[in-house]
This record gives C-alpha cells, sequence and structure tokens, in this order.
C-alpha cells in the first residue's frame, strides 16, 4: 500500500519511527512535509496530503500535529477525505470499518510514537465493513458534500 504522511513541528518527532514501521510492514511512504526545528503551518501539510489521498497518489494518510485536531478540520476540506481524528487502537479501527475513513489524524503532544504505531497498524490493517448501514451513510456524507462543494474546483 502507499501511504502519504505529513506534520506540523509537533508531529515531527514521531515520524521517522513510523516511517520505519510502514516500511517494516511494506508499505511505501511518501512524505509531504514537516522538518524538525521549523514551525510548519499545519493546515498547508494536511491539505498537501490530503490531495494526494484525493487523487489517487496515495491509498491512504496520516496527519500528525500537536492535537490532531488541526490536521483534521484541514484535510475534510479537500473533497474526497474522511479523515479521522484517532486517539486509540479502537477508535483506528472503526474510523476504517464504519466510516471508510482514508485518513487517519493523530495529536502528538497527546500521544507517544509506540501508541500512533499501534493505531496507524490498526488502521491500515482494517477493511470498510460490508454492512449495508455502513456504505449508506458513507453515502450520505459524499451525497452532503457534492451538494455543498457544486462549482468548487477545489484548487489550491
Amino acid at each position: 500500500m502507499h501511504i502519504t504522511i505529513g506534520t506540523d513541528h509537533a508531529g515531527y518527532k514521531h515520524k521517522d519511527y513510523l516511517v520505519q514501521l510502514m516500511g517494516t510492514l511494506g508499505h511505501t511512504v511518501s512524505d509531504v512535509g514537516g522538518c524538525q526545528g521549523q514551525s510548519t503551518d499545519y493546515p498547508l501539510i494536511a491539505i498537501k496530503a490530503a490531495q494526494h489521498v484525493a487523487a489517487g497518489k496515495a491509498d491512504l494518510g496520516i496527519l500528525l500535529c500537536g492535537t490532531g485536531i488541526g490536521v483534521s478540520i484541514a484535510a475534510n476540506k479537500v473533497k474526497g477525505i474522511r479523515a479521522a481524528l484517532c486517539w486509540n487502537r479502537e477508535t483506528a479501527l472503526l474510523a476504517r470499518k464504519h466510516n471508510n475513513a482514508n485518513m487517519i489524524c493523530m495529536g502528538a503532544r497527546l500521544l507517544d510514537e509506540k501508541a500512533c504505531g499501534e493505531m496507524i497498524k490498526a488502521f491500515l490493517s482494517e477493511p470498510f465493513s460490508k454492512q449495508e448501514r455502513h456504505h449508506r451513510r458513507v453515502n450520505q456524507i459524499s451525497n452532503i458534500e457534492e451538494r455543498n462543494c457544486a462549482g468548487d474546483d477545489h484548487k489550491q
């Protein structure tokens, strides 16, 4: 699987560990930014990663900032993105299983790298449910998105 990862300066501390973990799991990773020691505007990183996923350049995406809130809000502005703010293994599993989330967002100031790694392993391994109710609900979200984005080309 091809994964895109992006972080701001707060999330950077976990990035090397997570990239290495994904490599050991057999995934390829595209890093869209976030540098150590440099203040980074998380919306720009989140949009870049989300656009990679929405365009099919990556299968799934991973975003980290201090709380995970900012990157999740920003990423969800991109049409076709379902970025889920997760805080434990169960929320990561359910984000994929019930919501067909295509990006996981985490708070690096709130979670250590091993916890993030466990969440990512769960997120990457869990398929979307085959139950009709979950498909119906994700389709409803997509329909809302279509109605609210009509005529918007989403170019940055």
